[in-house]
């Protein structure tokens, strides 16, 4: 099962699609929560370069409150990370975790139901980048 969410973009920057990303999650109801910027981090901790690479903790404040609700513990698997790669070659990626996928390990058909609205949402907002 695929686990993410794909869209590429040939001809791009990066920063352009950072920003666009950016607002379509916003558009969709998502706000960042949390931002990485693993290309720093490697070369900061590691001395070791790569391409642009950033993940950004995407939530849905509403979506959120529910699987809670729902399930407690859920948090541990909160936010829905994205993440926005440089793959080489003028193209950046853009990656959505698939809500679905990573819930699966829970054993809860009312969470499955919300997964798959947040699915849908992360989507829309893919595709709207």
């Amino acid at each position: 099962m695929a686990y993410t969410i794909d869209r590429t973009f040939d001809g791009a920057s990066f920063g352009d699609i950072d920003q666009r990303t950016r607002k379509a999650l916003a558009d969709h109801g998502f706000g960042v929560l949390t931002e990485i910027d693993v290309a720093a981090t490697m070369k900061k901790k590691l001395d070791a370069d790569m391409p642009p690479y950033r993940i950004l903790g995407a939530c849905n404040p509403s979506m959120a409150h529910q699987a809670i609700g729902i399930e407690p513990r859920i948090g541990a698997m909160l936010p829905c990370n994205v993440i926005i790669r440089d793959t080489g070659n003028g193209e950046v990626t853009v990656s959505a975790v698939d809500p679905v996928a990573s819930m699966q390990a829970v054993e809860n058909r009312q969470l499955t139901d919300v997964a798959g609205e947040v699915r849908a949402m992360l989507e829309k907002a893919v595709r709207d980048i």
